[in-house]
């Protein structure tokens, strides 16, 4: 029997890896003579620069960059070589994420994604031109402006000054040039995990939207609102109206008008970056999970991902969780044709997530579920 288990992390807990092995330890204590492959899962958010890079093999790589408050933060990225092509990971979290800034300090108007042109710079001077880069989690509202000057666009205002960070900047701006940007970055592609469809403006934009959870009122979002419809003004190359486009307070709208970069489900990303096609097709089962499984699984997170590919090709797809809600079921209706949740007695959530337990549970659950698979000799 050939397994191939692709489960995203248990977060606070185990990584999308240590899940997924300990799941394997599971299934070998109970069919010892199985084939077991463990792919990594993420979404494109938190905890895909890990996945991605050691389950392709490749090195975390660390630089210090400007964070989002213009204070100096220490980002992790992963650099995978693949033949003579070296792919970047990067969550632009962890150059300008929300996390990085107290909630007392949270004001989108003076916020800036300039560390995250920074990580890529970093990675471009050690021979990456292949991005794959998460957009979730972000403190800012910029339109991605303080990235584009990190890459040495000039973004200027009636003087001919660069305008100042996050998004107070927009007001000022009035001009944009290329003259200062790194000539390899036009040999890069991106491929930009975004699992949001809000255009850059509106009532539906990333001010009205995402502005409040990143300390902006409602006067601030009015302003900004109308900076970057000033802003997408300036870049008739690319369309403001764009799903994705106000992903990460517009940076999802800098990457289309001044990079060659796709946007695009970040779990589609990861499983065809991983080659996780191929596995499944020489697969019997295919396993997959998250922390916890509910309704919201089956709208684009990794493993309604999984399940979709699995089921075509015809494959039977388990999932196994920390806990599970009443409206679980529609994973069902969404390729997984069982799920189990992993807790064997009484616990509060803090002991349920101790490393130690949460592997010892999902060793033992898997362990039992494929014992009634082998006992049913169904492959």
């Amino acid at each position: 029997m050939n397994v191939v288990i692709a489960i995203d992390s248990f977060k606070g807990s185990l990584t999308s890896l240590e899940t997924g092995e300990k799941i394997k330890d599971g299934v070998l204590l109970a069919w010892p003579e199985a084939a077991v492959a463990v792919r990594p899962l993420a979404d494109g958010g938190e905890g895909t620069v890990e996945a991605l890079t050691l389950g392709m093999d490749g090195v975390l790589e660390t630089v210090r960059v400007t964070g989002p408050l213009g204070r100096p933060v220490t980002c992790t990225y992963g650099l995978v070589e693949r033949g003579s092509e070296k792919l970047a990971v990067i969550e632009m979290s962890g150059a300008a994420g929300i996390t990085l800034v107290s909630p007392e300090e949270r004001n989108p108007l003076h916020t800036t994604t300039y560390g995250v042109g920074e990580v890529i710079l970093d990675a471009i001077e050690k021979g990456c031109r292949k991005f794959l880069l998460g957009i979730g989690g972000s403190a800012t509202n910029d339109g991605g402006t303080g990235m584009l000057q990190a890459l040495g666009f000039g973004l200027l205002d009636r003087e001919g000054n660069p305008v100042s960070p996050g998004a107070k900047g927009l007001e000022q701006l009035v001009s944009i040039t290329d003259a200062g940007v790194n000539p390899l970055l036009k040999m890069c592609s991106f491929r930009i995990a975004c699992d949001v469809s809000n255009p850059l403006c509106g009532p539906r934009g990333c001010s009205a939207v995402y502005g409040p959870q990143k300390g902006a009122d409602a006067a601030m979002i009015r302003q900004m609102d109308e900076w970057l419809s000033r802003y997408a003004a300036l870049c008739p190359q690319a369309d403001p109206n764009f799903p994705g486009a106000g992903a990460a307070g517009g940076l999802g709208f800098a990457f289309q008008a001044f990079t060659n970069a796709v946007l695009e489900p970040g779990a589609d990303i990861v499983l065809d970056e991983t080659g996780l096609e191929e596995y499944i097709q020489g697969a019997d089962i295919v396993v997959t999970g998250e922390g916890r499984l509910d309704s919201q699984t089956v709208m684009g997170k990794a493993p309604a991902a999984v399940a979709c590919l699995a089921k075509k090709y015809g494959k039977t797809v388990l999932a196994f969780s920390g806990c599970v809600t009443e409206d679980a079921r529609a994973c069902n209706q969404a390729g997984i044709d069982a799920y189990f949740p992993i807790l064997r007695r009484p616990s509060t959530l803090e002991e349920a997530m101790v490393k130690e337990a949460a592997g010892r549970n999902l060793r033992d659950t898997a362990e039992q579920v494929f014992r009634l698979v082998n006992a049913c000799k169904g492959f």
